[in-house]
């Protein structure tokens, strides 16, 4: 799976493929996050221990076909101790590879506590995006992800579209102010329940509080209906990741 700060992915690092560079195109997106069994924690240390091989064996074997960045989330919800994002060239690519996660050892004793699809595609506001609205799609991670699905009211798509424009363009020039905050939009319209998944990664979590205070004093703020759950992982490698599990 991946490796911490600016380390490359290393499970998937041979077979990578960019949703944006050659190759076969990765565009479906998926944000798995999964809740494990306190139970799991009381069995054996061998019988972990086994668990844990095989669903790290798993890992390793859907790496061929999904580009993944693991993020524990231990502690930090009550609903969630790991986080996936996972980036495939087809729906296909998704499933199969989560199911052979979720009956692979440790997987029998995780539940789905989040999932949430969508596909990359053009902005409709941007017509050249810079690197920090690209994020998650190059071999470089930020130490934090903060990932959630959006939903914009009915009037906004009623709104004149160069208004919407005109809008959008004060969001995106307080977007900018925040470099070391990069973003990623995710198009879920019509695969899922919300309208978008956004995420952001970064180093520095007090910058991207920061930024999310400043955006909601923009005018694009009047058209939210839904931005939670907000899921917030820290990166770690898929290996340090399962031992914080216990």
């Amino acid at each position: 799976m991946s490796g911490r700060g600016d380390a490359p992915d290393t499970a998937a690092a041979a077979d990578r493929t960019d949703a944006t560079g050659p190759g076969p195109a990765r565009r479906v997106v998926q944000v798995l996050a999964l809740r494990v069994d306190p139970a799991w924690r009381r069995l054996p240390e061998a019988q972990r221990e086994e668990d844990v091989a095989r669903f790290r064996d798993a890992a390793h074997a859907a790496a061929r076909r999904v580009l993944t960045h693991t993020y524990s989330m231990v502690g930090l919800r009550a609903d969630a101790d790991l986080l996936f994002w996972r980036l495939a060239a087809a729906l296909e690519d998704l499933e199969e590879t989560a199911a052979l996660l979720l009956r692979s050892g440790l997987g029998r004793w995780c539940r789905v506590a989040h999932s949430l699809l969508g596909l990359l595609r053009p902005s409709v506001y941007v017509k050249r995006p810079t690197a920090q609205e690209q994020a998650l799609v190059d071999g470089r991670r930020s130490r934090y992800l903060v990932v959630y699905p959006f939903v914009k009211s009915t009037e906004w798509y009623l709104t004149p579209k160069e208004t919407r424009q005109r809008i959008m363009a004060e969001h995106i020039r307080v977007g900018h102010e925040y470099p070391m905050v990069r973003q990623l939009l995710a198009y879920s319209f019509g695969v899922d329940d919300q309208e978008f998944i956004v995420a952001y990664e970064t180093d520095d979590l007090a910058a991207f509080q920061e930024l999310v205070m400043a955006l909601r004093e923009t005018e694009s703020r009047r058209a939210t209906v839904r931005d939670t759950p907000i899921l917030t992982g820290i990166h770690r490698p898929l290996e340090e990741a399962l031992h914080l599990l216990g």
